[in-house]
């Protein structure tokens, strides 16, 4: 049985990583801010030193972040410190002990540039401080440890955490019209597909490097609110409005959609299959 240590165990992806991960025959251990704290180096190193000593390690998958897009705006040392230095510490520590790291970043590295989907090896050119702190944890972990691999996602949504399509759905309860923005492009990810395409990289032995793991073609906003209202049933009015409509502290790409070479099933597809387990 491989082992695989999560870290940000108690977000979002990590509830459902835990478990899927768990179901697929892996032992996971489930780490958080109460077992060690990602930005102290020492207390990064003692964990693993005594975890080395009890057990092997496979793999560290990496999730524990700084979130808040908005919030970095205000929060850059505090961004930083968690997506960069606690990323470095992990990427450090797992290279001295021979451990692939799996780090997830975001589509936000992009400037939004593009009018085709991102590829790997495309240019980054993060517009706001939440992508330059993921950046820079991208940047420690190609440094730091050689055995790597960096998963970028996007647009986010499950069932353990905020999102924006449990926010849609509690709006539709007493807004019969909303206005969601449809100058922005990207990719609508289910955090179970995001576990399993994770997943599929691991047991295809497939090299390190670079991966998109995010639900394959795009939308916007606006067509994903009109998509989760469709597939509920709900009545309520989506109005497309623009960027400059919901100014926000953090610019966002215009067009960040990825491609993910056939990683995961269409985003419709996920969506679909999220409301009829969850709602």
């Amino acid at each position: 049985m491989k082992t695989i240590l999560l870290t940000g165990a108690k977000g979002m992806f990590g509830q459902d990583a835990v478990k899927i991960f768990s179901e697929r025959g892996y032992e996971v251990l489930p780490v958080d801010i109460d077992d060690f704290d990602i930005t102290d180096e020492n207390s990064v190193n003692a964990y693993f030193e005594d975890l080395m000593v009890q057990r092997c390690c496979n793999f560290v998958l990496h999730a524990a972040a700084y979130t808040n897009v908005d919030g970095a705006e205000t929060e850059k040392d505090r961004a930083f410190l968690i997506n960069e230095k606690g990323t470095e510490n992990l990427a450090r520590i797992t290279a001295k002990k021979n451990i692939p790291i799996i780090y997830l970043s975001t589509d936000y590295i992009f400037d939004g540039k593009k009018n085709t989907p991102y590829l790997p090896e495309d240019n980054f050119n993060p517009l706001n401080i939440y992508g330059e702190s993921k950046l820079a944890g991208e940047i420690a972990v190609k440094k730091l440890n050689p055995r790597h691999f960096i998963i970028r996602t996007s647009w986010l949504y499950g069932h353990n955490g905020k999102n924006f399509v449990e926010t849609m759905i509690n709006l539709s309860k007493t807004q019969p019209v909303l206005k969601v923005v449809d100058d922005q492009t990207g990719c609508p990810t289910w955090t179970y597909d995001l576990a399993e395409g994770i997943l599929k990289i691991l047991e295809a032995n497939m090299s390190y490097g670079i991966y998109h793991v995010c639900g394959s073609g795009f939308t916007t906003w606006h067509g994903f609110a009109k998509k989760i209202f469709s597939l509920k049933g709900i009545a309520t009015q989506v109005i497309p409005v623009t960027t400059d409509e919901f100014p926000r502290p953090a610019g966002r790409p215009k067009f960040s959609a990825m491609e993910n070479n056939g990683i995961c099933r269409t985003w419709e597809e996920s969506l679909k299959k999220y409301i009829e387990l969850y709602h």
